[in-house]
């Protein structure tokens, strides 16, 4: 049989009331989506559930109330303004479980929608950028629809699929989503610096995407011996693996080996990894599992957050009700971090918003999500220092935490701490 067909007749085997999984980050089926919303006018009830995808999403458009219903699994910048908690929801999981959700049919995939590197002479593709949750999709779907982009990189892991495993075969040359890196304030350095004098050389690093990871890494350059074992990595990390800083030498998972679940960033990332035996993409179940994070030494998990209360709450994945990310993995690393062996986990948040809102807060605000308890919590670094919560009272913690706060807010945190604690209601 000839699996090679075009986008129509491949999208044509989605019946109205299956659930589609769609490949995310930079593997998003690009050319399969737009092809499923042409065909809109015949689909109803169809349930699409990711983690973020790059794109226009259209789907999720209200117009297609009816049609198409998505499951979030992360909070994608293209659906933080379609999030209504009916026809556009999120599903919180930690990153870690979200594979058992497909195995276990709690979550069944009928159709996955993903995207390949050219199979090579043994009939082997691979999910290239992306493994992560897609894996478990793949395995588990009735049907696999890929688009096969000679775009994309052969990555190294648990991404090699067998064309035979694949249903249909959809030829898709087009250029990855690249993740362009924003210039970095003096007080996401300042963070980078206080976070690299943390970090230990010999250590296992985990930290994710944005500014405040990039401020880390910049400032880690003449670290020695560091390893990383991450759900994702950027660009950031480039200058340290190309300077050797980085060379998992002493890791004792994967020793040599860069392991992620997924990869975003620019072209010149895409090319660095592509057949690079030294990079391994796993399936996420695995690189987040926290028995296989802290087998490693010296884990130091470096994560952001929206906000921070003065016991140590941390909420990373909403302002208020409104869901702008995921629960992602912050809370397997950090818990890996705790109890790897010389471990450190790491919330690093400039101590204000860009709109002069601080971050430390009384409490978190109503609707507010607690990702990572304050159970869990220990060192909180902002642009005016690190404060180590462990072994702390909550007293104690709030006068840590008003310490590493902005100047102008401190006066006014201590006195809410005080109203706080001698309320009687």
């Amino acid at each position: 049989m000839n699996k090679n067909v075009s986008a129509a007749d491949a999208i044509a085997n989605i019946r109205s009331g299956h659930r589609v999984y769609v490949h995310g980050a930079a593997a998003t089926p690009e050319l399969l989506v737009d092809e499923l919303v042409r065909q809109a006018p015949r689909l109803r009830d169809v349930e699409l559930i990711h983690l973020h995808t790059f794109g226009n999403a259209r789907y999720a458009a209200p117009e297609f109330e009816g049609t198409f219903r998505v499951v979030n699994l992360f909070v994608g910048h293209n659906m933080r303004g379609q999030m209504d908690g009916d026809r556009v929801d999120y599903l919180p999981c930690f990153l870690s479980e979200i594979p058992q959700l497909f195995r276990s049919r709690a979550r069944p995939v009928d159709v996955a929608l993903i995207q390949v590197s050219p199979p090579d002479r043994h009939g082997l593709a691979t999910l290239g950028t992306s493994v992560d949750v897609t894996l478990a999709a793949v395995e588990c779907a009735s049907v696999v629809i890929a688009q096969v982009n000679p775009r994309m990189p052969r990555v190294h892991g648990d991404g090699f699929i067998h064309v035979r495993d694949i249903d249909w075969l959809v030829d898709g040359d087009a250029p990855l989503w690249e993740l362009p890196r924003a210039a970095l304030s003096e007080e996401e350095r300042s963070i980078g610096q206080h976070a690299a004098a943390l970090i230990e050389d010999g250590a296992t690093l985990q930290m994710g995407i944005g500014t405040v990871p990039d401020a880390v890494l910049e400032a880690l350059l003449h670290h020695r011996n560091l390893g990383v074992h991450t759900e994702m990595w950027s660009d950031g990390l480039l200058p340290l693996l190309e300077s050797g800083a980085v060379n998992n030498s002493c890791k004792s998972v994967h020793p040599g080996k860069t392991v992620s679940g997924f990869v975003m960033g620019s072209q010149k990332l895409y090319d660095f990894i592509d057949d690079n035996p030294s990079v391994v993409n796993l399936d996420i179940g695995y690189v987040n599992r926290v028995s296989v994070i802290a087998r490693n030494p010296r884990v130091t998990a470096i994560n952001s957050a929206v906000e921070v209360d003065l016991t140590g709450q941390v909420c990373a994945d909403s302002i208020g009700h409104r869901v702008i990310s995921g629960v992602g993995g912050q809370m397997d690393f950090i818990r890996a971090a705790g109890i790897s062996e010389g471990g450190r986990p790491i919330i690093a948040l400039t101590s204000r918003t860009r709109r002069g809102q601080t971050r430390i807060v009384p409490t978190l605000r109503p609707g507010a999500g607690v990702v990572t308890t304050r159970a869990h919590v220990r060192y909180v670094i902002t642009e005016y220092g690190a404060a180590d919560l462990y072994a702390k009272t909550l007293n104690e913690r709030a006068e840590a935490l008003i310490a590493i706060a902005h100047p102008d807010d401190r006066e006014w945190l201590d006195r809410s701490w005080r109203e706080a604690r001698i309320r009687t209601d």
